[in-house]
């Protein structure tokens, strides 16, 4: 059996709300990618039509086991075109709305698991 500590050095997304998530309690408003192992950047997208291939590139050079695609506010699927080099990496790739996100990826990686979540944040006031 394989035990495994009760707390994690992992960041932790805290919050989340229309528009903006919390990282360790720090209220962030555009979209970012969050690492287990202590990556975090801009992800520089703002609307799910923004998202071209090159957003999921960037993810691939990451080397995580999992990268989770949060798409809003309601769940949105990544075309598979933009997925190549994840795929040729075999890095697996889960999309769900924000708050699911990230809920999952704070249970994986207080598993010890290298996961990334990459949050796509709209503006509150869109649509």
């Amino acid at each position: 059996m394989k035990l495994q500590p009760d707390k994690s050095d992992a960041p932790t997304l805290t919050a989340h709300g229309p528009g903006w998530v919390a990282i360790n309690n720090e209220k962030v408003t555009r979209s970012v990618v969050v690492g287990s192992h202590g990556e975090r950047m801009d992800w520089q997208c703002s609307r799910f039509e923004d998202l071209e291939a090159r957003h999921f590139e960037q993810l691939a050079g990451l080397d995580a086991e999992l990268i989770i695609f949060g798409s809003g506010s309601r769940i949105r699927f990544p075309r598979p075109a933009w997925l190549r080099a994840l795929i040729e990496r075999r890095t697996g790739v889960e999309t769900m709305d924000t708050p699911a996100a990230c809920r999952t990826y704070n249970i994986l990686a207080s598993e010890g698991r290298h996961v990334v979540v990459a949050l796509l944040i709209e503006d509150a006031n869109q649509g």
